[in-house]
């Protein structure tokens, strides 16, 4: 784990060092986006979709899929978005099979840095979220004994990433997100999301 928060402080070092390299020295720019976002205020500005790699504590990494909602600005350079996430994990071993699973509902509020390119937004954020796991351990050897456990407990998300217009409707992007829960998790994604009121 203490890989994990070490690329995590890596990777929002390197967004903070790209904000004060890419802007001029002597006004900030705002980027495109940055501006033509920050007049909408809340309501339902895009969806979108997420998939990649989530390395969760105790187990190897699997595949993370997600979709979420831009909610609009809560100020001029903060954006408020809302994440529905799932990952699962099953390992056999000596003929026992285990299983673990988390559905995740979270709020986050990012930050975008004022950059004088209209090619790359990057962002950094924070959010809270609410973790649906399920856990499950059946042993075929021994027979009728399995055993399984649900719990909901809250989790804090640290992050950010880079955004990148395709087309008016249209972005990509790229970001690293490191949830603090009772399986604390290491997600790197990418997704597109598809503006609903330009």
């Amino acid at each position: 784990m203490k890989k994990a928060l070490f690329t995590l402080g890596l990777f929002l070092f390197c967004i903070a060092f790209s904000q004060n390299a890419m802007a001029k020295p002597t006004k900030s720019v705002k980027s495109a986006k940055v501006n033509e976002s920050s007049s909408k205020g809340l309501g339902l500005n895009a969806l979108g979709v997420d998939a990649g790699l989530v390395d969760p504590e105790g187990a190897s990494s699997t595949l993370g899929l997600g979709v979420f909602a831009d909610l609009g600005n809560l100020a001029p350079d903060v954006r408020l978005s809302t994440h529905v996430g799932y990952w699962s994990k099953s390992e056999s071993e000596f003929g026992a099979e285990a299983s673990v699973r988390d559905i995740s509902v979270s709020a986050r509020a990012k930050y975008m840095f004022h950059v004088n390119s209209p090619k790359l937004q990057p962002y950094a954020g924070a959010g809270l979220g609410i973790h649906f796991f399920h856990a499950k351990v059946d042993v075929p050897m021994a027979p009728g004994f399995s055993a399984e456990d649900s719990a909901t407990k809250l989790g804090l998300d640290l992050g950010g990433g880079v955004l990148r217009p395709v087309s008016p409707s249209t972005d990509l992007f790229v970001d690293l997100w490191y949830t603090v829960a009772d399986i604390d998790q290491l997600a790197m994604k990418a997704g597109v999301s598809f503006q609903l009121n330009r």
